[in-house]
């Protein structure tokens, strides 16, 4: 699949991200969340594929450029603190970067006020806005909704940015109910170098960012009402008010270990490991850690999030309908029970990971979206 190159364009595709390098660079001990491992992959991906990449990232000091992985790396200032102060030192780096690097497209994933002020540049330094939805609650609006200005500001441009994908079949019919056309992005994923070699010797694993949204506290709790399984919690504090109630109530667990931080490239060990991957979050768009746990053909267990509906589809796992209770009984019934109970669910994850993640043809899908686009404004 190859798009029309631009001769005045000395960039094909820019992303605005604050810390996707990090996982390009093969010695890195950096920690991911799920929209800095796509834009990782999906930069790597096109830089092989021949296209000009740039990755414009958050940095509070000047910084040299770097080249990983065929993908340029540039500090565009603290746009990435999410503090009001830093918006006036940031906004003319960013602007500067973009002016400089004359990319075709400049691409967001996930919700940032910061799509507002590259849609107010777009006409100036003549590029395509590009955003991929992170969250379903930024499909339908309710994310907007309930975050005030910075959150009506994001949506104000998505809703005018010049490609939008969505990420799952249910976020394509949320934005066509709002009159908005997008085309679609599916996950991609780091292949193994090697099959898995690892004991499945833990029984429910959590892994996610500390954010209300996730809420770990429900995780703290499933393994306090099942004490004799090994529970295990990845859970990188990024609010910390909500991570110190989170290490307090997990100390009196004894069969729960807490670990704050797991390099990227090490994280599947753990998905590998793990007899049940539980998810307790009110909101996802399409969960790298579903994926994840598919690669490691784990079963998947979800308080409320079923995933574009893959857990029903594939028999990947069960959704307690958000009730807690429900997710004890699936946990404990699925550990104590017949081992043909975990196997059905894991090969169902390891399924639909085969079939809808294959890396290849979702860049080529990808390609695909932004060619269609391009053609279709050209009409």
């Amino acid at each position: 699949m190859n798009l029309p190159r631009s001769t005045e364009s000395s960039t094909e595709f820019l992303f605005l991200n604050s810390k996707a390098h990090l996982l390009l660079k093969k010695a890195s001990d950096a920690v991911s969340g799920g929209a800095e491992l796509q834009v990782a992959l999906l930069s790597r991906e096109l830089a092989a594929r021949g296209y000009s990449v740039c990755i414009a990232y958050g940095s509070t000091a000047p910084c040299p450029a770097a080249l990983h992985q065929g993908v340029e790396c540039l500090a565009a200032g603290p746009f990435h603190t999410g503090k009001s102060a830093d918006i006036p030192k940031a906004a003319p780096v960013v602007f500067n970067v973009i002016r400089n690097k004359k990319p075709q497209f400049v691409l967001v994933l996930g919700w940032t006020a910061w799509l507002f002020l590259l849609w107010l540049w777009r006409p100036l330094l003549k590029f395509k806005l590009v955003f991929i939805c992170g969250l379903d609650t930024e499909a339908d609006g309710s994310f907007a909704r309930e975050t005030g200005v910075r959150g009506r500001l994001f949506d104000f441009a998505m809703r005018r940015c010049d490609i939008i994908f969505a990420m799952s079949d249910k976020q394509q019919r949320m934005m066509e109910a709002r009159g908005i056309r997008c085309s679609m992005y599916r996950n991609l994923i780091l292949p193994r170098s090697a099959p898995s070699q690892f004991e499945k010797n833990i029984d429910l694993l959590w892994v996610a960012r500390c954010q209300p949204i996730k809420r770990p506290l429900e995780f703290v709790r499933l393994a306090a009402a099942l004490p004799d399984k090994r529970c295990i919690m990845i859970c990188p504090p990024e609010d910390k008010k909500l991570f110190r109630k989170v290490q307090i109530d997990a100390k009196s667990v004894p069969n729960l270990q807490l670990i704050e931080f797991v390099p990227y490239h090490h994280v599947q060990e753990y998905y590998d490991r793990a007899r049940i991957f539980v998810n307790t979050s009110i909101s996802e768009g399409f969960a790298n850690s579903f994926i994840q746990a598919g690669l490691g053909k784990t079963a998947i267990l979800s308080l409320s999030v079923d995933c574009d509906g893959v857990l029903e589809r594939f028999h990947a796992g069960e959704v307690a309908n958000d009730n807690f209770d429900e997710l004890v009984r699936f946990a404990a019934e699925w550990l104590e029970g017949p081992s043909e109970i975990l196997c059905r669910y894991a090969l169902g994850a390891a399924r639909f990971v085969a079939e809808n993640h294959q890396t290849e043809r979702n860049v080529n899908l990808f390609l695909a979206g932004v060619g269609h686009s391009i053609h279709a404004k050209a009409l």
